[in-house]
């Protein structure tokens, strides 16, 4: 078998796929920066599926973790991840167990279940054995365990020519330990605790003889405690303080957040799914709260994916906001560095703290490779203000926007010609830079690739909504000269806009501009991203609420990246042709925002009847772009993240979007303009909305062509109006 190629196709960093997995993958755990993905038994057998493992900070500090009863696996009975996402409970019993050729056990007497938790950097685990049958058993128990280190980039497909130095695995007072010196210098370090302890353990096992009398139940524990580099490893808690310190803070979580419920239980479902895998991807960092992009490949910061999934949230979860608007201003650029794509006012793409990036194999420990965050950025700042009046944190970050608006200003727009552009600087990095980042999602009608600087259509309106809403803070501020100025600025490109990208033959925006500023006529979901911004024209705007929902575009199972009829349509692809939730959000969002409700409830209908298909209700990364067939489901993409931050917060925004919520917090007021709800829903309930230090409970109930709004509960003064 030939070596693994690099990662790096076209220019673009992605996920290597050489084979089918084995089995589908049980729901993965999360704990701040500590996820693992196990296989249906609660094991980590890298043969079946090579993603499989225990990992800190984008490194595989576990990977090999195998239960043995009497030498062989146990039956499977079933495999369970708590509705939090919390706690990952195994079922199994064992097979016929034999001895000198003989049944010594009928399968089915001992029943096995596993129990999991992560928290404070360990993973937890609680094995119970229960004895079924009427006579007393002797069983012996093994556990195999291993740690090769391996950077989440190899494990993507990337081959590397040097690797660090892997120590031999030590026992020390009853504990195994493994250990990894990196070639980035620092130390990793991996420690198996047993409680009880094993009967016997060497370098790569962990032995247990249990005998059990009937009815007899015995219970082992074990924790997997990952060392950080350069931070001392810590006592881990027993299992039961660390699950209870876990479900207090749980429940901390969720005061931070509306609580949603409505008629429909399958709606609820998808609700209560979506907000666990936000709480379980959110990040606790020095700056506040920051959701991880996805797991596995983007357990990390990603500028564009934290401020839009803020953004989706903001109306139930404001103070997710402004975690992400700290740290992306703490990280913003300072300097120009071409190897990084980095230039003074830049916000943040991707942050990665695994050896390979410390050592530059590849380039993403601090990447500015996105040309739409810093204009995003801008945008939630402004929207946070109308959501909660914190004009102390916008104050605090005001320096970070005005150094966002320069370099659209400047480096955005190399040209001087009023549009926000993109060229790779970086030889490494990616280059196409939009949201839709694979090598070859930017081209013309006959298929050509567009040449760089390349002006995507989206960003065009994220650059108009930054300036509009940086403009309303300036004027918040006493900064009126830049108000008049960033306003101005902002009418100018919309008008521009308009003449140069709209395709009247299309009904929708061109998706780009190249190098030459010749417009790419293609017919793809990046228009409906300039009604979210508020830039399109009326009369387009209605044009394209029809255009958008043609059957080249709207699968039946939501809005496609890319129009059936296209050169480069691929329903299998990343980004040529897929369906993805938090695209399909943006542009719900946007339909509702110009009127057009029916539009958007059917991408809202078609996201929920979506997620049905799903285990769990829980929408993954993206899905493949094929149209809807009856009786079937739709089609997974294979290597999609799941759960995945943005995809977990569309229903929030596509909810927020058809409810028409808008917030003005300095004068304590929430209105909703012309709010509507699906079909499959009669009445809908939130509570716990905050406006200030004012809280209030509504109640929307549907009728045939209109939704009617009762508040049920008000906690200070706050003014609630519907307008039609």
């Amino acid at each position: 078998m030939s070596e693994p190629r690099p990662i790096q196709i076209g220019g673009r960093w992605y996920v290597l796929a050489t084979s089918a997995p084995a089995e589908a993958q049980p729901q993965p755990l999360k704990r701040e920066d500590l996820f693992a993905l196990f296989d249906r038994y609660g094991d980590i057998v890298p043969w079946e599926g090579g993603d499989q493992g225990l990992y800190l900070q984008d490194t595989r500090y576990l990977s090999h973790l195998e239960l043995l009863l009497e030498g062989v696996r146990p039956l499977h009975l079933h495999t369970a991840v708590r509705d939090d996402g919390s706690v990952l409970a195994v079922g199994l019993m064992n097979p016929d167990l034999t001895r000198d050729g003989r049944v010594v056990v009928q399968k089915g007497r001992v029943h096995l279940l596993r129990q999991k938790l992560l928290f404070d950097s360990a993973c937890h685990e609680e094995l119970q054995l229960t004895n079924h049958g009427l006579g007393a058993l002797r069983l012996h128990l093994e556990l195999k365990l291993a740690a090769d280190y391996a950077d989440l980039f190899e494990v993507r497909g990337m081959a590397r020519e040097r690797h660090g130095t892997l120590a031999p695995p030590a026992l020390d007072g009853g504990a195994l330990s493994f250990e990894y010196l990196g070639l980035d210098g620092r130390r990793r370090r991996t420690v198996v605790r047993f409680d009880p302890a094993p009967q016997a353990l060497d370098a790569g096992s962990a032995h247990f003889t249990l005998e059990l009398a009937p009815a007899e139940q015995a219970v082992l524990r074990w924790q997997i405690t990952c060392e950080r580099p350069g931070a001392q490893l810590s006592q881990p808690l027993p299992m039961v303080a660390a699950r209870q310190r876990h479900e207090a803070q749980l429940q901390r979580a969720a005061t931070g957040r509306s609580r949603i419920s409505s008629s429909n239980p399958m709606m609820d479902r998808w609700l209560e799914r979506s907000g666990s895998d936000l709480d379980m991807l959110t990040t606790t960092l020095p700056t506040g709260p920051f959701p991880f992009a996805g797991v596995p490949w983007y357990c990390t910061t990603f500028g564009r994916d934290g401020l839009l999934t803020a953004h989706q949230c903001l109306w139930v979860q404001p103070q997710l906001a402004r975690g992400v608007l700290a740290f992306l201003a703490s990280t913003q650029a300072t300097e120009v560095d071409p190897s990084t794509d980095a230039e003074p006012g830049k916000i943040l793409h991707e942050a990665r703290a695994s050896e390979m990036a410390a050592t530059r194999e590849v380039p993403f420990e601090r990447y500015y490779g996105s040309v739409d965050a810093t204009p995003l950025f801008v945008v939630l700042a402004a929207a946070y203000w109308r959501r909660t009046a914190d004009m102390e944190f916008i104050r605090s970050v005001w320096p970070h926007i005005v150094a966002a608006l320069h370099w659209m200003e400047h480096y955005g727009d190399h040209d001087g010609d009023g549009f926000v552009e993109y060229a790779r600087k970086s030889v490494d990095g990616l280059i196409q830079q939009g949201w839709k980042d694979s090598h070859d999602s930017v081209f013309h009608a006959d298929g050509r690739m567009a040449a760089a600087p390349i002006a995507l259509c989206e960003v065009q309106g994220y650059v108009y909504a930054a300036k509009r809403g940086a403009a309303e803070l300036a004027r918040e501020l006493g900064e009126h000269e830049d108000a008049q100025r960033w306003h101005h600025e902002a009418e100018a490109l919309k008008k521009q806009f308009q003449q140069r990208f709209w395709c009247d033959q299309l009904g929708l925006y061109a998706l780009a501009l190249d190098g030459d500023k010749q417009p790419c006529e293609v017919a793809s979901s990046n228009a409906g991203h300039a009604l979210w911004a508020g830039i399109a024209a009326p009369e387009h705007a209605a044009r394209m609420a029809r255009r958008l929902l043609e059957p080249d575009l709207f699968s039946g199972w939501g809005l496609r990246t890319l129009g059936t009829g296209q050169a480069r349509y691929n329903p299998m692809s990343y980004h040529n042709g897929s369906i993805w939730p938090h695209d399909n959000a943006v542009v719900c969002e946007g339909l509702a925002r110009y009127g057009h409700a029916e539009s958007a409830l059917q991408l809202l209908g078609a996201a929920f009847e979506g997620s049905l298909h799903f285990a769990g209700s829980r929408l993954p990364e993206l899905f493949c772009g094929f149209a809807r067939r009856d009786g079937e489901g739709p089609t997974r993409y294979p290597v999609s993240c799941s759960p995945q931050a943005w995809a977990a917060a569309a229903v929030f925004g596509m909810l927020g979007g058809c409810l028409g919520v808008e917030f003005e917090a300095d004068a304590r007021c929430v209105r909703m303009h012309s709010p509507r709800l699906p079909r499959f829903v009669d009445w809908l309930r939130v509570e716990g909305l905050v406006i200030g230090d004012a809280r209030v409970d509504l109640l929307l109930q549907r009728y045939r062509d209109s939704v009617g709004v009762d508040v049920t509960r008000r906690d200070g003064p706050v003014e609630v109006a519907v307008v039609v």
